[in-house]
């Protein structure tokens, strides 16, 4: 009993010593080595926020497992749907019917943070946004995310969706540890898409040294969330910031956390996983006031104009010292087998066809009740969206 006791006393003081140390912050951050998952820096880690696109990272990471348990390929087939092109900006904009390959699809979605093909990853790879959603609170679950849950695959504001700095911690860990041949599609600088070039919205990619990932995110509740990481000298820091108030604040946080960690050469003894609870872990802020409610509708967005003269100077304003390397994308080359989750139990493709509905002068028959429930989630689910992503 007395060392459960000293053993509680010494976390309780590595929490407060950790909150304290480097630059004071309002918003969730963490900083840790992915080596080894020792943290350097936190402040209100379980602290629940909407992710915004931060979400796409366990839509990929999902998909990253659907491939490696032989559900899927690189080079399968990715349908886009109705509901799936309807989905608000940012999105690539891709007509009903088009079909892409799977690693062009996972690019489009986490450099250009595209919903519409990240609904469609979701929709290809579970069957249904439905199915897609449980499988991510699955692996939620299964990696110790406990202030997660998971509604859909693109990150558009829902209340239901919401997640915390150290459980995204938890799932670059694993994204980065168990599927390292994709870390270099999270340091992309920019895509080609025809003749149009599309850059990363991670503003560090390309301007701040050693920047190698990850992932960027934006809804007016949210504000403006980011995970940066980088490597120097064999060592890989990953910063976490939640409800920055632009893309160029987010940046400079997330790389004035990054200088202070690589700054450290020897970082405490607690991790990622075994770091306890503390603060508010059960109600999630809502910035959409103070973020959105007088901006006009261009400035509601993650892109930002670099070059501009009036904007404050700063290095993540400017444009890159160097021609970026873009990477082709686009539709078609789809040649590799359907995602399992599409084919029906004799392996043929789901017909893409609306149910009938019954005749109102008839009654309906036994189970077709769950049907029409249904279709109202679906509508109210289909309301166009008040934030851009």
């Amino acid at each position: 009993m007395r060392y459960r006791h000293f053993l509680k006393l010494l976390l309780a003081g590595a929490v407060a010593l950790a909150v304290l140390a480097g630059p004071a912050l309002a918003n969730p951050t963490i900083v840790f080595d992915l080596g080894n998952g020792k943290i350097l820096q936190h402040q209100e880690a379980f602290k629940r926020w909407y992710p915004a696109s931060l979400t796409k990272l366990m839509t990929a990471y999902v998909t990253f497992r659907a491939i490696a348990a032989g559900e899927v390929q690189l080079d399968s087939p990715i349908k886009v749907s109705k509901r799936s092109a309807g989905e608000p900006p940012s999105k690539m904009g891709f007509k009903p019917g088009s079909v892409m390959r799977l690693d062009n699809a996972l690019k489009m979605m986490l450099v250009k943070s595209a919903n519409d093909v990240a609904m469609a990853v979701g929709e290809n790879i579970g069957g249904s946004q439905a199915a897609f959603a449980e499988r991510m609170n699955t692996e939620a679950r299964r990696l110790g995310m406990t202030g997660t849950h998971f509604v859909n695959p693109n990150g558009l504001f829902s209340p239901d969706q919401y997640t915390t700095a150290r459980d995204l911690g938890l799932l670059v860990m694993a994204i980065r540890t168990e599927f390292p041949q994709y870390a270099p599609w999270f340091s992309i600088e920019g895509l080609a898409v025809g003749k149009k070039q599309i850059p990363n919205y991670n503003l560090l990619i390309g301007r701040y040294p050693g920047a190698d990932g990850m992932k960027t995110g934006f809804v007016c509740p949210s504000g403006f969330n980011m995970i940066g990481s980088a490597t120097r000298d064999g060592r890989t820091l990953v910063a976490v910031v939640l409800g920055e108030k632009s893309a160029v604040t987010r940046a400079e946080t997330v790389a004035r956390l990054l200088d202070h960690g690589f700054a450290t050469p020897t970082p405490g003894w607690l991790t990622v996983a075994a770091l306890p609870s503390y603060g508010d872990t059960t109600s999630v802020s809502n910035l959409n006031d103070e973020i959105c409610r007088k901006k006009p509708a261009k400035e509601q967005s993650e892109a930002v104009t670099v070059g501009d003269k009036n904007a404050p100077k700063s290095p993540y304003r400017k444009k890159l010292d160097h021609v970026p390397t873009l990477v082709a994308v686009g539709l078609g080359g789809a040649t590799g087998p359907k995602p399992k989750a599409m084919l029906d139990a004799s392996g043929r493709e789901y017909a893409d066809v609306p149910l009938p509905n019954w005749r109102p002068d008839l009654p309906p028959p036994p189970g077709a009740e769950p049907a029409v429930i249904g279709s109202a989630t679906a509508a109210q689910d289909d309301q166009p969206a008040k934030a851009l992503n």
